[in-house]
């Protein structure tokens, strides 16, 4: 299985929301596997739309499938993504390892490597390990920002009772 591959099915999905035409999931086995994955949009360089699946719930082809449209059309920061904009989108497919919990402390993340989650209080974010890369922070500065993803106070990762999960993600890009 190939990521040109992966890429086509994910825009596949896409653009049959405005076609109409039925999805058929490559019978890969690697498409049959339970993974977690996130599929990212972007248009012009920008961040367009971007949901995924953490945990492997679901099958890979499955997960892509419906992280895709869910990018295109139900990402809640953006309007749905119209057919003329089609051109213009690429898409990103991060396929995750399983998460594994870690004590929340700079040290035990790898910036380039490691992608993280969060849960506390009732909140929760997660953030893929390019975005450390993309925005050039260390390790502290990729905790606060996955405070700020879950809608907590920066510092949170410091207090009691906050879990924090690090992941890798094999990448494709368009």
């Amino acid at each position: 299985m190939k990521g040109v591959e992966l890429i086509k099915l994910a825009k596949e999905a896409i653009s049959s929301e405005f076609s109409g035409k039925k999805i058929r999931i490559p019978p890969y086995k690697e498409l049959k596997e339970k993974r977690g994955c996130f599929v990212t949009l972007t248009k012009h360089g920008e961040l367009r739309g971007c949901i995924g699946f953490p945990y492997p719930s679901i099958p890979l082809g499955e997960a892509i499938v419906q992280a895709a449209r869910s990018a295109a059309f139900s990402d809640p920061r953006f309007p749905p993504v119209t057919e003329k904009e089609l051109p213009n989108i690429k898409v990103e497919i991060s396929i995750l390892s399983v998460p594994e919990e870690v004590k929340p402390d700079p040290v035990n993340i790898e910036i380039g490597k490691d992608g993280i989650m969060c849960e506390y209080e009732g909140f929760s974010g997660l953030l893929l390990p390019q975005v450390a890369i993309e925005y050039k922070m260390n390790a502290e500065e990729f905790l606060r920002a996955l405070c700020q993803k879950a809608g907590l106070p920066l510092d949170s990762w410091k207090e009691p009772g906050f879990k924090l999960w690090k992941f890798q993600a094999k990448i494709f890009k368009e």
